[in-house]
Order: structure tokens, then sequence, then C-alpha cells
């Protein structure tokens, strides 16, 4: 049992069927958590679940609780608030990330650890992924020998015309 007042993860699962939606409701926490993951699940259906560290109790309707359970089980998730958060802002170098947020690692997608030296300009939107424990941000090559961010806020949906 944990104690009153004790930081612990909780599942939660209300049915967001967008990353958006969910991060919207994140953002809208009051008091904010330290640390809000999303988790694509499909059960009962393919939807959106979250993670949070928190002190305060949340309840999830009982048809969603096999989701909430596996989000707060927190192996791997989208983080869209962590410690550090609201320092990325603007282009910074990796090394910088690191030193400003609880970010454990950069990587650069399909050639590993990034460079501390290289500047990536975050667009003031960074979501990293919570990799068993660690927050990984995963990022691409851009112009100017800088990097972005994988995910970015407004991606172009794969396949949107067929």
């Amino acid at each position: 049992m944990t104690a009153a007042g004790a930081a612990r993860i909780v599942g939660l699962s209300l049915g967001h069927t967008t990353l958006a939606e969910a991060d919207h409701w994140i953002r809208a926490l009051k008091p904010a958590p330290v640390l809000a993951c999303t988790h694509l699940v499909t059960v009962p259906f393919p939807h959106v679940a979250i993670s949070l560290l928190t002190a305060q109790p949340v309840e999830t309707a009982p048809e969603l609780a096999q989701a909430a359970t596996e989000a707060a089980g927190g192996r791997f998730g989208r983080a869209v608030r962590f410690p550090g958060s609201e320092r990325l802002t603007g282009s910074l170098t990796v090394s910088e990330i690191l030193q400003r947020s609880s970010i454990g690692r950069v990587e650069v997608l399909g050639s590993g650890t990034a460079d501390p030296a290289l500047v990536v300009d975050t667009g003031d939107f960074v979501r990293p992924q919570f990799r068993n424990g660690e927050l990984v941000l995963v990022t691409t090559p851009a112009a100017g020998g800088r990097l972005v961010p994988f995910e970015t806020r407004h991606p172009t949906p794969c396949c949107a015309d067929h």
C-alpha cells in the first residue's frame, strides 16, 4: 500500500481516440503531473491510454481497466509532460537538452546516440519516448547538419489520399 501523498504511476484510460486529444487532456490537468505519457493500446478497442506520476487517486471506467493497467506498467510510452519539458524550446545542443531535462538520451533515428554538440531545432515541441524507465528523444537529420525531433506538432498523415 502506498502512503498518503506518495507519488506513484497510475494508468488511466478515458477512450481518447487520438494523441492530440490525450495531449490536450494532460496539458489541462491542475496540478500538472510530474510525468505523463501516452500509450497506444488495443483493448478493449484501439485508443490512447495515459500513465501519470501522481499522488492523486485517478478513476477509470471499468471496461477500460485493462488498458489502464497496461499503461500503468509504463514499459513504453510517449512523454507529454516530464521534468524540464518547459525548458526545451528553440535550438539547443544535445548536451543542453540532457542538462535541462530528464531526457536521458538523444538518438538519431537508425544511427544510434546523437553527438552532444549537434544542434536540435525543437520547434517548441518535444515528445521523448519512455522506454523501460528512461526518456529517449528520437531525432532525424535536418538541413544544415542539425537535428529535429522525430515527432512533429503537426504530422503529415501517412497515406492521407489513399
